[in-house]
């Protein structure tokens, strides 16, 4: 275990410097960023909201102060951005200004979902309409840093990437909140998972109609085994040997119905929307495969945050200057939602390099790239 572990690290280590410096142009022109917590690197942090990190010790291992991102270091996007190419990181929308649109921007947002009140119980966010809303005013700004070539701008914005992770919160905070919301009273799970596809394909119209063209849509995890469920879980676990230790595969297949649909909905727009490149990134059977296997991957602890309070470090998250644990690159879980750096880096690679297609399909982001 020992010796699986230091060439893990060895390899996180020569991954790190070959993504910074071995490609001197970007593969694509620009890489836009849409979705949750998960890849939010900062666009809450001057919003009145609990759904923030601009606090140690998250980004503990991020070069810089904690910059807003929900983990330790890197997000799954930080290091697409720079497989891709990318010298600097993708900037997030609240702070760019400029031409610095060009090369991309960061709309993501902490607790966002597909629906306008999902999330509400933590405060302020950008839900996914409002992602869409900021995306076309920066075409608007775009348009004009092009002095109103539509030609080149529509040639510019169809050589980007379009990377969307939607739907976790319209679950973990909304669906299966029912002291705050009345959705599971008024849907049943495959009638919200439909209703909630409609939202989804209506923004990813608007996407494409504003000139994106190649997009990646990643798929909701496995929910039910993060630390949160497995704390809230193990309250209704008599079973002191498995207490901590068991999904919730209630939200599970609530999600897989989800995850169903969004993959009928990415082939539908390959055959109907002309020049359309979509992907799915599977991000539900790459966390199954990351966490059957986790010791080939580097990870010993699989069920609890590295960071965390309570059952599992998960029943109430990572708290300003917390003591985090101290290996975290053996953790898959930061906090009691999101990986940690070290489990970012694998997810990435899965949906950069992967060609199989239980990670990624029809393609993955390295070939969509190249599409």
């Amino acid at each position: 275990m020992e010796e699986v572990k230091k060439v893990m690290l060895v390899i996180l280590a020569l991954l790190r410097v070959t993504m910074a410096w071995s490609v001197v142009q970007p593969q694509v022109p620009c890489f836009f960023i849409f979705g949750d917590s998960l890849v939010d690197n900062g666009n809450n942090n001057n919003i009145l909201t609990l759904a923030r990190a601009n606090y140690r010790p998250y980004g503990i291992d991020f070069p810089r102060a904690a910059p807003g991102r929900f983990t330790n270091g890197h997000t799954m996007v930080d290091i697409l951005a720079q497989l891709l190419g990318f010298r600097d990181l993708i900037p997030p929308h609240a702070v760019a200004r400029g031409a610095e649109v060009l090369r991309g921007l960061n709309f993501a947002s902490g607790a966002a979902g597909l629906r306008e009140e999902t999330g509400n119980n933590l405060g302020q966010h950008y839900p996914f309409y409002e992602q869409v809303d900021h995306f076309r005013n920066t075409v608007q700004l775009m348009r004009r840093i092009f002095r109103g070539n539509t030609t080149r701008l529509s040639d510019h914005l169809s050589k980007c990437i379009y990377f969307v992770g939607m739907g976790s919160n319209d679950y973990l905070n909304n669906y299966f909140m029912p002291d705050m919301y009345t959705t599971s009273y008024q849907y049943s799970p495959r009638t919200y998972a439909t209703l909630l596809l409609q939202d989804y394909s209506r923004q990813l119209t608007d996407m494409y109609d504003l000139g994106a063209r190649k997009i990646a849509i990643a798929g909701i995890g496995q929910i039910g085994c993060i630390p949160y469920e497995l704390a809230r879980n193990s309250n209704r676990n008599n079973n002191k040997k498995t207490k901590g230790t068991v999904c919730n595969e209630k939200i599970n297949k609530a999600i897989s119905m989800f995850n169903t649909g969004l993959v009928q909905m990415v082939n539908r727009f390959n055959s109907e929307l002309p020049d359309a490149k979509f992907i799915y990134i599977n991000t539900y059977e790459s966390s199954k495969d990351i966490v059957g296997n986790a010791a080939s991957y580097g990870f010993s602890v699989i069920d609890k945050g590295c960071c965390g309070v309570g059952r599992n470090n998960g029943q109430i998250t990572c708290l300003p200057l917390q003591t985090p644990c101290e290996d975290r690159s053996s953790y898959l879980f930061w906090d009691a939602f999101h990986p940690t750096d070290a489990a970012n880096i694998v997810y990435a690679n899965k949906a950069y390099n992967s060609t199989s297609p239980s990670d990624v399909c029809p393609m993955n982001i390295r070939q969509l790239a190249m599409a």
